[in-house]
């Protein structure tokens, strides 16, 4: 079951998910609170409640009960929205939830009468690539950032 976000008390359950989730790709790639900073496994509930606070759709899924996946949308233009920090728990990955919420946002994009999805991704993250293509993104562009030891992948799916 997916269910938006309405209030600011499960904040916190979304940021153990998100935190949970992405530690496991910070730990893969070698990123701290030190070298980067701003990577989602480090996420504040001071961020999070600014992006609740601007109005960003977040969503979690729930499989028996438990809460065990994430993702929030943002608004890029009357057509094209931003798929933001898909996160599932480690322990209920290939089960087919993160396809669900993509399928899921996919659905919210339309009923907000848009018609594009956009990611960002780690560009090295060639699991994640290849999965985000497999689901019918487009690999778009890299950009290297002065304050990220990565480099950034953008995808883009037309829905």
């Amino acid at each position: 079951m997916i269910i938006q976000v309405k209030n600011k008390e499960q904040l916190n359950i979304c940021l153990d998910i998100i935190r949970s989730s992405f530690i496991t790709v910070a730990e893969e790639f070698r990123l701290t609170e030190n070298n980067c900073p701003s990577h989602t496994a480090f996420m504040t509930i001071d961020k999070l409640q600014k992006q609740f606070d601007d109005g960003r759709p977040m969503f979690l899924f729930y499989q028996d009960a438990i809460p065990v996946s994430y993702f929030s949308l943002s608004k890029c233009s009357d057509e094209e929205w931003e798929l933001n920090n898909l996160a599932v728990l480690p322990d209920y990955r290939h089960l087919g939830i993160g396809k669900s919420m993509v399928d899921y946002a996919v659905k919210m994009v339309k009923s907000y009468g848009g018609n594009k999805i956009s990611i960002g991704i780690i560009e090295e993250n060639s699991t994640l690539k290849n999965w985000y293509l497999k689901l019918g993104f487009n690999h778009i562009s890299i950009r290297q950032f002065e304050h990220l030891p990565f480099t950034v992948g953008f995808m883009k799916m037309e829905i």
